[in-house]
């Protein structure tokens, strides 16, 4: 935090992670408790793909998942999995943008000062990853295409896991997991659209640019109408919204990425009335509670089901993919790689900007955190549809060992978190005894 922020003593300044406006500390504690929905069904629908994957009625399973709809000229014949990563997954990727947005215009990441520390730790803990990866895939050129499938943390999944054992745990600690989820996100979303798209039809992208631009213009014109009209947004918005999807698909960029772009282009502030500012919410807020829903109840859900679903193949299959280097990278890059980078490169930063921990924090938090991050699913398993092609065993493989590292990744910090959760709630009920015997707590806990 540098000393031009008016928002923060300079004490404040240089303790890591910040606690946030409190504002900002309401906002990510609704943001947990809808993402803890979102992660248990999406814990629930891709448990239900795997094992109907695996059951004797399997061949049900991949006829549903591969049974082709639409459009072939406007280049929507797609399976029902790929209108599932591609479409649905495309709401997931809105909200993101909307996110995005709304943390650098007006969330703690518009300043710099806060901003950098989760930023360098996210890109380490993409970084990192990727170095695992590679280092144990290098012999193979082909396998190398999925160096990207360990840089991703899938929030829903790990704030799901926070949410069980981490009641106690100091809110800074909460808000730095959001806010590297957050710069993770922007960075895969980098990661998709510069090295997973192979060509570009550029008159389909012009196009698609062209609406998302009349989008933005009338989502920016009108934003008091559809902040008080709710069916505006469905009846309006949405259809310009999926022909610009459509737009981006047929260019050849994935087509999640228009689904960033159009979150991008909602405005986060109102307009000032009579010089005033407004206090009410902005609209990418109230689009964020209206959609959240639909992304974490029923999208990704989908999306899980249908990408979760792996042929195992008993224990010879299983022996097969434990025995593959892309396995093997996967799980040492999400294991390994993620605290590695996160830690690493938060001690780095903090020690370069002659930083500390804020008190309520540890290391060992931290690292627990970094953990928690290794927890990848969502990203994690687009990417290895981009990376692999479906027939290709190393894609199965790929998908094996995120299942597999995620679950060991949140034992893991179960373990840490969870110590460091008990050890917090033993603090507060020391702090909040009744010394004098007047039934009130003498020191109330730190909230």
């Amino acid at each position: 935090m540098t000393s031009a922020d008016p928002d923060r003593s300079p004490a404040q300044a240089q303790s890591f992670p910040q606690r946030g406006s409190y504002a900002e500390s309401l906002r990510i504690l609704r943001v947990l408790r809808s993402e803890t929905v979102g992660g248990a069904l999406l814990v629930i629908t891709a448990a239900i793909g795997i094992a109907w994957a695996n059951s004797p009625w399997a061949e049900w399973y991949f006829w549903l998942r591969d049974l082709e709809i639409g459009y072939e000229p406007w280049h929507l014949q797609l399976t029902v999995g790929q209108w599932a990563s591609d479409g649905l997954l495309a709401i997931f990727f809105f909200l993101v943008g909307l996110e995005l947005k709304r943390e650098f215009v007006a969330g703690d990441l518009r300043r710099i000062g806060t901003a950098i520390v989760p930023v360098l730790a996210a890109a380490g803990g993409v970084a990192v990853p990727a170095l695992f990866y590679v280092l144990v895939t290098f012999h193979d050129p082909e396998l190398l295409r999925g160096w990207a499938i360990p840089t991703a943390t899938d929030i829903a999944f790990a704030v799901a896991v926070l949410a069980i054992i981490g009641s106690h745990l100091p809110s800074p600690l909460r808000i730095f997991l959001l806010t590297l989820a957050v710069v993770d996100d922007l960075i895969a979303i980098a990661i998709i659209a510069i090295f997973y798209t192979e060509s570009i039809e550029i008159v389909p992208l012009l196009l698609g640019l062209l609406t998302i631009a009349v989008y933005g213009i009338i989502a920016q014109r009108y934003r008091q109408f559809f902040h008080l009209n709710p069916a505006a947004a469905w009846l309006i918005l949405l259809p310009i919204g999926v022909v610009a999807w459509a737009f981006v698909h047929a260019s050849g960029i994935h087509a999640t990425i228009a689904g960033v772009l159009l979150g991008f282009t909602i405005p986060v502030r109102h307009r000032r009335r009579d010089g005033v500012p407004v206090e009410e919410p902005g609209l990418a807020e109230v689009f964020e509670h209206r959609f959240r829903p639909l992304s974490a109840g029923f999208a990704v859900p989908v999306f899980a089901f249908f990408s979760a679903g792996v042929a195992i193949g008993g224990a010879e299959g299983l022996t097969a993919a434990l025995a593959d280097p892309v396995l093997i990278g996967v799980m040492i890059g999400l294991i390994v790689g993620k605290p590695i980078g996160i830690v690493v490169t938060t001690w780095i930063a903090t020690r370069a900007r002659h930083a500390r921990l804020d008190p309520a924090v540890t290391w060992i938090d931290l690292f627990g955190v970094g953990l928690l991050a290794g927890i990848g699913f969502t990203v994690s398993l687009l990417v290895t549809e981009l990376s692999f092609d479906e027939t290709d065993a190393h894609h199965d493989h790929a998908k094996v060992g995120i299942l597999l590292a995620s679950i060991v990744a949140a034992a893991l910090a179960s373990v840490v978190l969870g110590a460091r959760n008990r050890r917090y709630r033993r603090i507060e009920e020391e702090e909040s005894v009744d010394q004098d015997g007047d039934g009130i707590p003498d020191v109330y806990p730190t909230p």
